[in-house]
């Protein structure tokens, strides 16, 4: 008689147990009544191998942050590219930037030689996201995710995947969900990488046994540089030049898609050239026109596949001119 009523009393708290927990999470969890949220948890235990109650106890105590909601409807990226610019090439960064050239130069020249990704094009990323670790974010990243996850329908798929990627990442590697800061967007660290290819794409270059994005530039370099070279960088190719165009129609040459470069002899003959004459191009490079628009009126560049990889990054004509640019001149002091 003792051991079967035992047993009903243990089956009883522990289901007590169990619903006290749910109520707690579900109390603490803004997101947890949300209809998307079971669809949510289901898939990242599929994908993760991750049980509900791990998801749960790293969702408990998430919030809804609106004011996230508000900033995606004004990137930076809706300024025109003269205002654009001066967010990133001033003077403060620059010079951040060369301390940080001279602080890192050996683990950055490895970085090019290992990659074939130049320090130029990986300085220009640290400084254009985070000002080289100035500014990594302080919006938790856990809600930041969620919030556009189950508020941001436009891209709720991509960032729902985003969030159950930070959860098993911070499993992984023995972090509290919660204790991760980042953009508003869910970006981390110095190269403000997503969670999903801190697991794919980052390198522990430092050699310490861990891919540390938050605390170590040397991580976050060789991050960069294996980002790049996955998604195409080419080896001692250029990234593009400053260009003059001398016809009257220029959406004939502007690149409506960077990934369909077209022949520069084609180009030449609608009117595109070097802004530096000493610059020559062949006629059969694969080239893209872009053009932003500055202070006194449209400028141009003739861009080379490189170009298009910084693209993959941010998708961003400005942002990958803006890392071009900022790096360039960050190396060449």
């Amino acid at each position: 008689m003792f051991l079967p009523t035992l047993n009903k009393t243990f089956k009883f708290l522990t289901l007590s147990a169990g619903l006290f927990l749910s109520s707690n999470w579900a109390q603490a969890n803004e997101f947890y009544t949300h209809p998307n949220y079971p669809a949510f948890k289901q898939k990242a235990m599929t994908t993760y191998g991750l049980s509900g109650e791990q998801i749960d106890a790293a969702m408990s105590g998430a919030r809804n942050l609106p004011n996230i909601l508000n900033i995606m409807t004004r990137p930076g990226e809706s300024k025109p590219w003269y205002e654009y610019r001066s967010m990133f090439l001033v003077e403060g960064t620059i010079q951040r930037g060369v301390r940080f050239k001279n602080q890192y130069e050996d683990v950055l020249n490895r970085a090019e030689q290992q990659y074939g990704v130049p320090k130029s094009v990986i300085l220009g990323i640290l400084g254009v996201e985070t000002g080289y670790g100035a500014n990594k974010g302080s919006f938790i990243t856990r809600d930041a995710l969620a919030t556009l996850a189950f508020g941001y329908p436009r891209r709720a798929d991509y960032f729902s995947d985003e969030l159950a990627a930070l959860i098993s990442w911070t499993y992984k590697e023995g972090y509290p969900t919660n204790s991760i800061v980042g953009s508003y967007a869910g970006a981390i660290g110095y190269p403000q990488f997503m969670p999903s290819n801190i697991q794919k794409l980052g390198v522990d270059y430092d050699g310490n046994g861990h891919i540390d994005l938050r605390n170590s530039a040397a991580d976050a370099i060789g991050s960069i540089a294996n980002y790049l070279a996955q998604h195409g960088w080419e080896r001692d190719r250029p990234i593009g030049f400053p260009a003059r165009y001398s016809g009257n129609n220029p959406d004939s040459v502007i690149a409506k898609d960077l990934t369909q470069p077209t022949p520069y002899g084609e180009l030449k003959r609608l009117g595109i050239a070097p802004l530096d004459p000493l610059v020559k191009i062949d006629d059969l490079d694969l080239v893209n026109v872009i053009q932003l628009q500055d202070q006194f009126g449209p400028i141009y560049y003739i861009t080379y596949p490189n170009f298009q990889v910084i693209t993959t990054y941010n998708r961003s004509r400005m942002y990958a001119t803006a890392v071009w640019l900022l790096g360039t001149e960050v190396a060449s002091r």
